[in-house]
Order: structure tokens, then C-alpha cells, then sequence
């Protein structure tokens, strides 16, 4: 094993050759597909006579266009429903595994990977959806791409790409009470920027990292693309080995013992080299809420919404933008903010530590009068188990609203839509104008627990105040 990141023995280990462009054609162990960027890639493999080469590497999905309230078959949206029976036929034809509506796996893509055991540490990852980084808590290499080169994946289970550098953001300490991952992310891309991992690979460590449970890791791996980085990811350690002994695809006996120790061995090593290194006290890190159009305009939740001249000089223009675009003045507090939708969901925030949290704000208190609340679990198993736990009888009993697995809010290719300036506190991961389904519609990114406290409250306020 050569020394190095856990980025460099991977990208090594998964080396087909190196292609006249200079890129690397590399080895792809796990392809996940969904509805969505699929059709498209299947119907080039046909006008090119290829198949799907190793349909055993390959899993399926359905979950951006999944209605969450009435999922009764066929859907009531006929694009959404053909673009179902493409990937039903397409996974059918090629031997695909296809986790349906009722299957009791189907849910968001990167949710039902990680909880089936599917995600492991030392794999490369491709899936055409950006937050595909999430995966990379697990210790993975995983990136999201573009229809074309889920063609390529499908018919050679292989990809060209340049390799990446790799910057250690390091994050030391332990996070306040009302903190939480989402919280951490937002400071890192706030701090670095949206453009400021572009041609990086994040490499996540520190204490604070280590003290985080797995699915805390997914959320910031998850949102990793939104500063510019191509993956993100955090060695395995035991924390990592814990959640997944036992599940559905792990190893099982000796070939489990055999993989920790495999494991062990490609972490990164403790003379590792790195490109760069950026080091962050968790004690600096408060409840985070974006103001503006990108998920890098961000503040904590007692500070002011920067003016011009405090910004550096690259960022004021799309910071004038976004004061008019959110109806949002500088220098007044995020804080107090009325909010008209709040959502709590997503490939982000919709795992089930996500919706405990949650629900402990929502516990005993009612949605405001005039707002709109829902949660959506990422998942039928998060579903399942959340229901177990009773949270749907906390939320419901609060006045939110209890729906089926999917997408939903985070991009609206589903019925769950914003209407016209209508403003929403999400757990999601963008605020770009028009994600969540409205051309006018605004969007605050903010944690699963701060999203609850602005329902409850029916504005941006401190969820540390609620707990």
C-alpha cells in the first residue's frame, strides 16, 4: 500500500490507465441511478447496440420526481410517470436492481445506500446527482456526474477524469449545544467559499469530525459540491465500522474481519502530504443561516446580514443581487425573519438522527399560525423506523405535516413547490434562485433543528432558545 491520503491510495487502487488526454480512466465499484439523469444515458447505450456491463455494480432508485403525498400509480404528473416506466424498463431490461415505491428500501439515493450497507470505506462511487459526495463519509471516493458519463459508467463501468488535489479542512473541539453538522458545513463553505474547493478533494479531520456520528459525516460530506469541491470525505474509524456491521450488503464472518483490517490500512497516513491544510475551532462554529443566493452567503444566527464594503471585493456584486433577489436588507439581523414555508427533508437532513432532532423542538409546541410545515423522511426504512419511535404523532400533533419518502422541497421536481415570493426555512442544501420550485421563491438553508424552531415560531430564530 502506498503511503500517502486515503484520496491517493484509492484514486491508485481503482487505476485502469492513463488515456491519451492525460486524465485517468478509473475503476467505478458502485454506480447508483435514479430517474432522472438515467433515460437519457440507456437510450444512448442502445443507439450504440452496448450493454449494461456489470449490472450487479449497478442500483437503482426513484426519488426527485416521487409525489409525496398521493403516490398512487399512474403518478398525476405524465413526465414524471414516463420518466418512472423508463426506469422501471430500462432496470428490468438490464438486470438492474431496482429499489421501487413499496419495496421497503426505496427512497432517496444517497439515504438507501449508506443505510443498506452498500457505501463502504475504500470504494469509488459515481451516481448522476451532485450531492453524491455524501457518501465519502464512509471513507469512499465519490462523485457525482453528468448523463454522459453515466453512460460511460453503464457500459464500462469506468470513468476519465483528472485527478484531484486534496486540502485537510480540519475542525477541532466540541460543538456548542444547538450546533450541528449542518451548522459546520455552512461556516466551511461560508469561510472557503462556493468556488474555493474547485480542482479539490476535501479531506475532513480533526476532533470534531471524530466525535460525529455517521450520519452527521453524511451531511457534511453532502454538501462538499456546494463549496467547489469534486468529493469530500473522513477516514473510517470505528464510528464507521460501528454503523455498518450487521447491515444488508456489509461483510459478514471472517470476510468482515478480513475488510477492517483492508480498511484500516487505506486511511491516510499521519506524514500524509496535502495541497493545503485549513484549520477551524468548533467553539467558533454558532447556528448557521444562509441570507442570500448561494449556499456561501451565510451568517450566524446573531449576526447581521453583511453590507457591500465588509465583503471581499469578488463577492459584492452577487451579494447586491442577492439583498434584492431575497428582499433582504444589509446590515439588519437574520434573525426575526417571518417565514411562510419550512421543510425538513432532503439528501442532507432527512436521515432518521435528523427528524429525532426536529422533532425534540417540535415536541409540545405548534406550528404559527399562516405557516407551512412538512417533513419528509429520506427513506421507507427511515420512515419505518421514524414511525416506530412515534416522531410522525410529535410532528403531526405540532401541527406538520407526515409524508412519504423523496426529494421533495430540496428541488421541487415533484409536486412539493413554492409559490411566488413565498420564503422557506429548509434543512436542504441550495438556495439558488428557484430551487425550490417558485422563479420568485426564497429559500434559507438552515439545520433539521433550527428549520423546526422557525416553524414553530413562524420566523429565523435561535434554536438554542427552544432547547
Amino acid at each position: 500500500m502506498s503511503k500517502g491520503t486515503l484520496f491517493d491510495k484509492v484514486w491508485d487502487l481503482h487505476t485502469v490507465g492513463t488515456l491519451p488526454s492525460g486524465q485517468t480512466q478509473l475503476l467505478i465499484g458502485l454506480h447508483l441511478i435514479h430517474e432522472v439523469t438515467s433515460p437519457q444515458a440507456f437510450a444512448m447505450l442502445r443507439e450504440r447496440g452496448l450493454k449494461v456491463l456489470f449490472p450487479e455494480r449497478t442500483i437503482a432508485t426513484v426519488d426527485h420526481i416521487v409525489p409525496t403525498t398521493n403516490q398512487a400509480r399512474p403518478f398525476v404528473d405524465t413526465l414524471a410517470e414516463e420518466m418512472m416506466q423508463a426506469l422501471e424498463r430500462n432496470c428490468q431490461e438490464n438486470g438492474i436492481t431496482f429499489y421501487n415505491i413499496g419495496s421497503g428500501s426505496q427512497g432517496i439515493v444517497h439515504v438507501i445506500a449508506p443505510e443498506q450497507g452498500l457505501t463502504q470505506p475504500g470504494m469509488t462511487i459515481a451516481c448522476g446527482d451532485s450531492h453524491t459526495s455524501t457518501h465519502g463519509a464512509f471513507g469512499a471516493i465519490a462523485f457525482g456526474i453528468g448523463t454522459s458519463q453515466v453512460r460511460d459508467v453503464l457500459a464500462s463501468q469506468t470513468l476519465a477524469l483528472s485527478k484531484l488535489k486534496v486540502r485537510k479542512i480540519e475542525v477541532n473541539g466540541t460543538l456548542k449545544p444547538g450546533v450541528y453538522a449542518k451548522d459546520v458545513i455552512l461556516h466551511i463553505i461560508r469561510t472557503l467559499g462556493v468556488k474555493g474547493g474547485v480542482g479539490y478533494a476535501y479531506e475532513y479531520a480533526g476532533t470534531t469530525f471524530e466525535q460525529m456520528n455517521m450520519e452527521e459525516r453524511m451531511t457534511v460530506c453532502n454538501m462538499s459540491i456546494e463549496g467547489g469541491a469534486r468529493c469530500g470525505y473522513i477516514n473510517p474509524d470505528r464510528v464507521t465500522y460501528e454503523y455498518l456491521k450487521g447491515r444488508d450488503f456489509a461483510p459478514k464472518g471472517e470476510d468482515w474481519e478480513r475488510a477492517v483490517v483492508w480498511w484500516e490500512s487505506i486511511k491516510s497516513d499521519a506524514d500524509a502530504e496535502y495541497d493545503d491544510v485549513v484549520v477551524f475551532d468548533a467553539a467558533d462554529i454558532p447556528p448557521t443561516v444562509t441570507w442570500g443566493i448561494t449556499p456561501g452567503q451565510g451568517i450566524g444566527i446573531n449576526q447581521f446580514i453583511p453590507a457591500p464594503e465588509q465583503l471581499p471585493p469578488d463577492d459584492r456584486q452577487i451579494a447586491e443581487e442577492a439583498y434584492s433577489y431575497m428582499d433582504l436588507a444589509p446590515g439588519k439581523p437574520i434573525c426575526g425573519t417571518k417565514v411562510d414555508v419550512c421543510f425538513i427533508g432532503s439528501c442532507t437532513n432527512g436521515r432518521i438522527s435528523d427528524l429525532r432532532e426536529a422533532a425534540k423542538v417540535a415536541k409540545g409546541r405548534h406550528v404559527a399560525q399562516g405557516v407551512k410545515a412538512f417533513v419528509v423522511p429520506g427513506s421507507e426504512r427511515v420512515k419505518q423506523q421514524a414511525e416506530a419511535e412515534g416522531l410522525d404523532k410529535i410532528f403531526t400533533a405540532a401541527g406538520f405535516e407526515w409524508r412519504e419518502p423523496g426529494c421533495s422541497m430540496c428541488l421541487a421536481m415533484n409536486p412539493d413547490k413554492l409559490e411566488g415570493r413565498q420564503l422557506s426555512a429548509s434543512s436542504s442544501n441550495r438556495n439558488f434562485k428557484g430551487r425550490q420550485g417558485s422563479a420568485s421563491g426564497r429559500t434559507l438553508l438552515m439545520s433539521p433543528a433550527m428549520v423546526a424552531a422557525a416553524a414553530v415560531k413562524g420566523e429565523v430564530i435561535d434554536v438554542r432558545e427552544l432547547l
